[in-house]
């Protein structure tokens, strides 16, 4: 079900499936990566609906952004043009619609991939009402720091208000693994879970995408993405 609510002084949409009985259950928001709000987004709500919960996939292109994902230049400029300020103010609004729903119970999580990964590391050191978050391959630096990207995901995550768990391929392009080691660095002093898979590179876990999917990496994550939302949001 396509859902509308507000967001700051737009509107925006997501993607709305929950389970087929009425009492309330814990929410997920459901961050797409660069490509937006497509098939693979909405299977991924439905995946976490038939595990309990209400899930919403947000469109961050409502308001008509969108990428050229002709080529990895094209693609990083449309990331480093998008603001992460109106992004963030989108998920906020994510996890309110959710919180003010009846079908929702008192728990929210958050959930990212690629670029919503990286929003979704972002999101849990700023946004408020989230219990647990989980990001996929997300980025943990910008490309620069500047108006649109203030802060990089690392340094945000000092912040951070949740637990969370960060699942990633060793053989990413575009996540080096000394920044992953940052990020397990950060364990001292939050709770933060870090699984990083061999011979598995970005976008792993995205069968739409058969050269970047690896099955196997793609269920042991799955299978620790729902036992870590049961953990701290079904409890």
């Amino acid at each position: 079900m396509i859902v509308e609510f507000p967001s700051g002084r737009d509107s925006i949409r997501g993607a709305f499936y929950g389970p087929e009985h009425a009492r309330p259950v814990p929410g997920v928001v459901v961050i797409p990566d660069v490509r937006g709000l497509y098939e693979q987004y909405h299977d991924v709500a439905k995946r976490l609906a038939a595990a309990g919960y209400a899930a919403l996939a947000l469109d961050l292109y409502t308001r008509g952004d969108q990428p050229d994902i002709s080529g990895p230049e094209s693609i990083f400029k449309f990331m480093r043009e998008l603001p992460d300020e109106r992004v963030l103010a989108d998920i906020q609004a994510g996890i309110d619609f959710l919180h003010a729903s009846e079908k929702v119970s008192e728990r929210v999580g958050l959930t990212g991939f690629c670029m919503g990964g990286k929003y979704a590391f972002l999101a849990a050191s700023s946004c408020a009402g989230i219990s647990a978050t989980i990001a996929w391959y997300g980025m943990l630096r910008s490309d620069a720091i500047d108006e649109q990207s203030p802060e990089h995901p690392l340094d945000a995550l000092r912040r951070l208000s949740c637990p969370l768990l960060g699942l990633f391929g060793e053989d990413d392009q575009f996540i080096p693994m000394t920044d992953v080691e940052q990020l397990k660095a950060l364990r001292a002093a939050h709770e933060i879970e870090v699984v990083s898979y061999p011979g598995a590179g970005h976008a792993f876990a995205n069968d739409a995408r058969p050269e970047a999917y690896r099955a196997e990496a793609s269920e042991d994550a799955w299978r620790r993405a729902l036992a870590f939302f049961e953990r701290h949001l079904q409890a």
